[in-house]
């Protein structure tokens, strides 16, 4: 009986070995890439005359930001969102002036309420391991007992489920009340906030262990017109904290369990805001607790390729009561899911689509999500690349980019690889090309550090 590596060794020896390696390499290994076949032409814009043109298959990059489902895009991702949340913070490039550094900016996270004690890991100003609050006893940061209910059978999943499900809305409501909250510092109604500042944020939500999400924010204050506007003298960023402090302690959504009993969603107690500070440039923190950009900026990418948590949910949608049965989660996790399934079957709840959402744990948002001018957009980035990627293959082929016309004839073929002896080449080939660019990304680090 053949075994893994006959099956690897036999692919390796098939002729057409090197072009479907090419091909895996194009797409940095994308552990499920999508398959096409058709043709790619090009011709002179002005003439039409012919340039080349070639018939096959080609491999596009499957573009998941789940660094559990696919590294590879996963990385992708993240230095996407890197460049993103960066441009709004230090400008400088993507059309985002250097100016917004000397404006009112705030890293924010907001958590979600307890639903029920759960079993955590705590630690002293000096750095001493304290007991958990809710057994008592001392626990390890690897043990999986962290963020599961001390007592299950008191934890309040319902109300869980239907606080994930509407964080979305929160966070917009937060940000009216925002609004609202600085017009009451400057004095104005709140319609006339728009004539004196913009408010521009950017996002990401990220699952604590519990299975509950909170979201990390940027938030700056532009003038009117957006970045490159000056902000009003009176929008001051001891003004921003205190607006957030107060937009996020009187925000509140009601809704109703399945007995009909009302139900007030609201954020947590716990704000914390940081002062984003643009000197702070190799450390992560400075001496009175602000936070730099580039760090800062890092945090977000992390956060945005971020699951739910090792092992603790699942990568796809729910389609059954048996996927549910079958889930290799923690027990808690499956509950969450279990009520999101089960909530998702009454009528009461058919506009939250839970079922839908039951593998996210009911949060049905957006993981990295932006105001229309805070920063470049991730379809400008990919079109930037696309572009750049377009112009350095026709300048090595000493062809005018000016006077070219591509026209692509492409049918969809497949999703993945066709067997398990071309996924593990493929994770091997993947492997080695992150592990190529972390080197590199840390020697030109060390460059930039000794400059």
């Amino acid at each position: 009986m053949l075994t893994l590596d006959d099956h690897i060794a036999a692919r390796v020896r098939r002729a057409d070995y090197i072009h479907w390696r090419h091909q895996v390499e194009s797409v940095g290994g994308c552990a499920k890439p999508i398959r096409l076949t058709g043709t790619h032409r090009l011709e002179h814009k002005s003439t039409g005359a012919p340039i080349y043109h070639a018939e096959g298959d080609v491999f596009v990059a499957c573009g998941n930001r789940r660094e559990s489902v696919c590294p590879t895009c996963a990385d992708r991702y993240a230095a996407d969102a890197f460049h993103l949340i960066r441009a709004g913070l230090a400008g400088g490039s993507k059309g985002i002036p250097t100016s917004v550094t000397d404006k009112p900016r705030a890293f924010v996270t907001l958590t979600a309420p307890s639903f029920g004690a759960v079993h955590n890991v705590r630690t002293s100003r000096r750095g001493r391991s304290m007991p958990c609050t809710g057994c008592g006893q001392y626990h390890h940061p690897a043990n999986p007992i962290i963020g599961t209910p001390v007592d299950p059978h008191t934890y309040d999943y319902v109300g869980a489920v239907l606080w994930q499900a509407h964080a979305g809305q929160l966070w917009a409501r937060f940000t009216q009340r925002l609004r609202r909250e600085l017009a009451k510092a400057a004095g104005i109604r709140v319609r006339e906030v728009g004539e004196y500042l913009r408010l521009s944020y950017g996002k990401v939500a990220e699952y604590q262990r519990r299975g509950l999400v909170h979201f990390h924010a940027v938030i700056r204050l532009d003038g009117p017109d957006g970045p490159a506007d000056p902000t009003p003298g009176w929008a001051t960023l001891d003004v921003l904290d205190a607006a957030i402090r107060a937009a996020a302690a009187s925000v509140t959504i009601t809704t109703h369990r399945p007995d009909g009993q009302a139900l007030d969603l609201a954020w947590g107690e716990q704000v914390d805001i940081r002062r984003v500070n643009p000197t702070t440039v190799q450390r992560v923190e400075g001496p009175d607790g602000s936070i730099s950009e580039a760090a800062l900026a890092g945090y977000v990418a992390k956060y945005a390729t971020k699951g739910t948590g090792k092992s603790e949910a699942a990568d796809r949608p729910i389609r059954s009561q048996e996927d549910i049965d079958y889930l290799d989660v923690s027990d808690h996790h499956r509950r969450i899911i279990q009520t999101a399934w089960d909530l998702g079957s009454l009528d009461n709840y058919a506009d939250l689509n839970l079922r839908r959402w039951a593998h996210m744990l009911g949060f049905r948002g957006h993981f990295l999500t932006k105001s229309r001018r805070y920063s470049v957009t991730f379809g400008q980035l990919r079109a930037a690349r696309r572009t750049w990627r377009l112009a350095t293959n026709l300048a090595a082929a000493e062809l005018d980019p000016n006077d070219v016309l591509v026209i692509n004839d492409w049918r969809f073929d497949g999703v993945g690889y066709t067997n398990e002896a071309e996924r593990e080449l493929a994770a091997a080939i993947a492997t080695r090309i992150r592990q190529h660019r972390a080197l590199k990304h840390r020697k030109d680090n060390d460059h930039a550090q000794a400059a």
